[in-house]
């Protein structure tokens, strides 16, 4: 059976689940005139089944997107034999004053902020986002 297939029936499961749950909750609430005696209906029954609604929703929303033509397309197979991208920028590592990572001039963390000064000799860990050097 297909993922997306699973992932959405699963979510309808849940949500139905969890609106027996949220039903069943409010009923024993309903009945009880003490807030003392309505406490365990709401930790026993509304709060899960809200919960089961919300996962099963997630699990809907991720089978909708599972197996659409938006995720073929999203990281294209590299031919044998050819060589993985270099860098982005071939300018000198920055970092930002009081940092302790480098980053390339084109990374979204150091991007367009005018206090980055190049790394120069200091001994800096490589940024996880654009990593300039190779480790």
């Amino acid at each position: 059976m297909p993922t997306r297939r699973v992932l959405l029936w699963a979510g309808l499961a849940a949500v139905a689940a969890g609106a027996v749950l949220c039903a069943v909750g409010w009923y024993g609430v309903s009945g009880e005139r003490f807030a003392e005696r309505q406490l365990p209906w709401l930790a026993s029954g509304t709060v899960p089944g809200a919960a089961l609604i919300v996962a099963g929703a997630v699990l809907m929303a991720t089978g909708f997107q599972a197996g659409g033509p938006a995720t073929e397309d999203i990281a294209p197979e590299a031919e044998p034999g050819s060589e993985p991208p270099g860098p982005s920028s071939t300018e000198p590592p920055v970092r930002v004053p009081g940092g302790t990572l480098a980053h390339r001039p084109d990374c979204p963390l150091v991007a367009g902020r005018p206090e980055a000064v190049p790394v120069g000799d200091e001994a800096l860990d490589p940024c996880p986002v654009c990593e300039p050097w190779p480790r």
